[in-house]
């Protein structure tokens, strides 16, 4: 029997509600990673699993000094402690983010799956059990072996990568959009992956060996109708933040007070990347976007471009490098 390591952060798969029709209300961080797999004892027939308490709250109170900590007790699991794979129970909101974070930053071609729910085990109907349970299944199979960071809810299973919770409270929340997920959990019990990912992560990642004991801030800018050009002064004036993502309109275009900031930004020394608040399609390179010198982010989205301009900052400032990161990642 596998054996894995279930690391506890918190969020709704902790939570508990007032009664069984508390679904939004409910309070998180009540029940333990030991607690959640009493609830699912057929786990025990299917893996050896140990359990460490990180953290229990919502995962709106994640930081980067989380991820941090999250990648070393990951990392040394898998590779230290002789672990098959790691499963990391998580709230819905941020989820997406500390599995791309990991995903980049993994040494291991084993498997690590995140796990949300979208309401607490003592709703009707919740989710929790059944997506914690496919989590191990999941992690336990040798066909999840070199994917990366998976993260796993309602019977799909997503690559770190695409994956974005889309929805408030539906329990399909986690998609990949037009690239789709990797593979299904099914009711017969078997596990079916019909693509693999093919940028760069974990082993091939040039983050996996990452030793960063803080990372640098970096800020995002959504773009809209009318938007000046004030925050983004703020954020440079600040000199707290190395780098801003803009979360541009369309194609990743800002408004002309927007492209007048950046551009002092830039001048003062930071970094900005273009990507899009559309849920889909790449931020190229066009010449009459050229207003101020920047990344472009392909189709990450905001979040992820950020995570991403995190960690290349790191090792280098140079745009070119930087860009070809965003090109490999």
């Amino acid at each position: 029997m596998k054996k894995i390591k279930l690391i506890a952060t918190g969020g709704t798969i902790s939570a508990q509600g007032k009664d069984r029709l508390d679904m939004k209300d409910y309070q998180t961080g009540v029940y333990s990673g030991e607690d959640l797999l009493q609830k699912v004892p057929e786990i025990n027939e299917i893996a050896e699993v140990a359990i460490v308490q990180l953290a229990n709250f919502s995962s709106t109170c994640m930081k980067s000094s989380h991820w941090l900590e999250l990648q070393a007790m990951v990392n040394r699991a898998l590779n230290e402690d002789s672990y098959d794979g790691v499963v990391v129970t998580h709230g819905t909101n941020t989820l997406e983010e500390t599995a791309y974070f990991l995903h980049l930053t993994m040494n291991s071609n084993k498997p690590v799956v995140c796990v949300g729910a979208q309401r607490p085990s003592t709703a009707i109907g919740s989710d929790a059990i059944s997506n914690l349970f496919n989590a191990i299944r999941v992690a336990v199979d040798e066909k999840s072996t070199g994917k990366g960071v998976l993260v796993v809810s309602n019977n799909d299973i997503n690559c770190a990568r695409e994956v974005a919770k889309i929805s408030t409270y539906r329990l399909e929340t986690f998609q990949s959009g037009e690239l789709g997920f990797l593979g299904y959990i099914d009711p017969d019990d078997t596990i079916h992956y019909y693509r693999s990912p093919v940028r760069k992560h974990t082993v091939q990642s040039i983050f996996a060996k990452t030793s960063a004991i803080k990372l640098p801030h970096v800020a995002i800018v959504y773009s809209y109708a009318g938007v000046d050009g004030d925050l983004i002064r703020f954020i440079s004036n600040s000199k707290k933040y190395s780098g801003i993502v803009i979360a541009g309109t369309g194609a990743g275009r800002c408004s002309p007070e927007e492209s007048a900031a950046l551009k002092e930004a830039v001048e003062s020394g930071m970094v900005v990347v273009r990507s899009r608040r559309v849920h889909e399609g790449r931020v190229v390179p066009i010449d009459s976007f050229n207003e101020f010198a920047c990344v472009t982010a392909d189709n990450l989205s905001p979040q992820k471009s950020r995570i991403l301009l995190m960690l290349a900052l790191t090792l280098t400032d140079s745009l070119s490098d930087i860009q070809e990161i965003f090109n490999e990642y």
